[in-house]
This record gives C-alpha cells, sequence and structure tokens, in this order.
C-alpha cells in the first residue's frame, strides 16, 4: 500500500477529530498495520522461514530427541518443545521486523511518513500490531503441527485460549523491545547478528529442551527466570495441567519490562530516524 493510500483511507478521521486524536491514532494505525502485513506477505523467503523452519524445527527435535525426555520426565517432551519453537518463532521474527524498519529509515521511508498528516505514534503501534497477528499465525500453525504429533490440550477450551494468548502477549511486548532497538540502532547495523545471538542463548537455557533441575546447579536460577522459560511453562500447564500462579506473573513481569523499558526509547529513537535525513 502507497503512502498516498494510507493518506487518503485516513484523511476524514484526521479533519474531523485531529492527528493527535485517539481515533485518528487508532484509524492510522489500522491502516498502516495492514500495509506492514502487506509488505511481510509478499516477501515470500521471508514469510517461509518464520513460518516453515519453526514447524520443520519441532519435528526435527522430536526425531532427534525422540523419548529421551520424556523418560526422564515422565512427560512427552512436546509439551517443552511445542512452547519453544512457539517463542522463537513469535522472537525470532520480530528480527525481521526490525531489520525493515532499519531499511525503511535509510530509504527515506519514514521522513515520508512523518511529515504526512497522521498520529506520530501510528507508523510504531502498526508494526506492533502486524507482529501481533505474526504471531498468532504462528502460534496457530506450529500448535496445528503438535496437534498431529501428539500434543493435546487436556485442560479444556479456555486454558487453550489462554494458551494462545501467552505468545501474543509476550511476542507483542518483545516486539516493542526490538523496534526500540531498530530505531535507535545506525542504518545497516547488523541487528540479525546481535538479536540472534540474544535468541541462541535463550533458546539452548530454558526448560522447553530439559527440566530446569537437569542444569548446573549455579545456572539453575538464570534458566528459571530468563524470559522465555515462565512462558514455556506456562503453556506447558495450560495443555497439560500444573501450577500457573508464579509462570503466570513472571511472564507478565518480563512483559512488562520489555514494554515499559522500550516504549519512550522507541518513540524518542522514531522522531529522531525520521527527521535524521
Amino acid at each position: 500500500m502507497s503512502v498516498d493510500a494510507v493518506h487518503a483511507a485516513d484523511l476524514q478521521a484526521e479533519r474531523t477529530h485531529g492527528e493527535g486524536s485517539l481515533r485518528t491514532w487508532l484509524a492510522n494505525s489500522r491502516v498502516l498495520a495492514w500495509r506492514q502485513l502487506l509488505v511481510y506477505v509478499r516477501n515470500v523467503p521471508t514469510v517461509l522461514q518464520s513460518l516453515i523452519i519453526p514447524a520443520v524445527s519441532l519435528v526435527l527435535i522430536k526425531v532427534v530427541l525422540g523419548d529421551a525426555v520424556g523418560d526422564a520426565t515422565g512427560q512427552d517432551s512436546l509439551y517443552g518443545t511445542v512452547p519453544l519453537m512457539i517463542l522463537v518463532g513469535a522472537m525470532g521474527g520480530s528480527m525481521v521486523s526490525a531489520i525493515r524498519l532499519n531499511k525503511e529509515r535509510s530509504t527515506g521511508l519514514l521522513a515520508r511518513l512523518y511529515v504526512l498528516p497522521i498520529n506520530r505514534a501510528a507508523d510504531l503501534t502498526s508494526r506492533v500490531l502486524a507482529e501481533t497477528v505474526r504471531i498468532l499465525v504462528v502460534t496457530l500453525i506450529l500448535l496445528a503441527v503438535g496437534s498431529a504429533m501428539g500434543f493435546r490440550f487436556s485442560e479444556g477450551v479456555p486454558a487453550a485460549i489462554a494458551l494462545i494468548a501467552v505468545p501474543v502477549v509476550f511476542g507483542s511486548a518483545y516486539a516493542v523491545f526490538v523496534l526500540a532497538i531498530a530505531v535507535n540502532s545506525p542504518a545497516g547495523a547488523p541487528l540479525v547478528q546481535y538479536l540472534g545471538l540474544l535468541m541462541n542463548v535463550l533458546m539452548f537455557f530454558n526448560s522447553g529442551f530439559s527440566p530446569i533441575d537437569a542444569y548446573p546447579g549455579w545456572l539453575q536460577p538464570i534458566v528459571a527466570n530468563q524470559p522465555m522459560t515462565p512462558g514455556i511453562d506456562l503453556m506447558r500447564s495450560l495443555a497439560a495441567g500444573g501450577p500457573i500462579t508464579m509462570n503466570l506473573i513472571k511472564v507478565a513481569i518480563w512483559a512488562a519490562i520489555f514494554v515499559g523499558a522500550s516504549i519512550y526509547p522507541a518513540l524518542v529513537g522514531y522522531r529522531k530516524a525520521a527527521t535524521s535525513r
């Protein structure tokens, strides 16, 4: 969708309510989110990478590990690896959005959007909304793959809906964090390398691959409280039963940290990125 189309779609709302109104912000965010989704789906390699690779990885983990985790824990390893790969897919896809934002900054698109009579926060909001939709789709696909392999919801429909909400909320909060990094990084910065390093550390030190008590004693508190582990444990409990309250609190805390620490830097960084050309 072109910038002119964005302008035309929201012109009436802007004239009626003003650029800074809540109604204009919501209208602008909706249209710009649609633009982000169109850009995403038209990039076939990116779509395949963000949707297919997590699903293939889930199958490969099951094939490689087999029942080793289940024999050690008494529970099917799918109840750890399915939540793990859902979070990996949710968080990993945010890197693509960050790279696109950084590229649009260097091409001048951010500057062009910034001078339009639209709400100043709408573009950033639209990117988070688009990430929320992508995360929901990835979650549903991976749950379908997991279900075909034996993953089951034994706690009922409300728990299943709550399980789906966990990666959507957590992943959207993480997307705010990643976008804040993107707008405050120099054009062409190696975001993939930096964020990929963070992802690799989190991916291999959590409760999805192995129970926490299987890690060395000094490492267990780190593994138990890193961002991904509470989400994995919460989704496991919502699917197969288990403690919920403490993991729900930890997920909420991490989501609040990501959003609270990122909103102001994201808004300030976006303004600087859009006006620096």
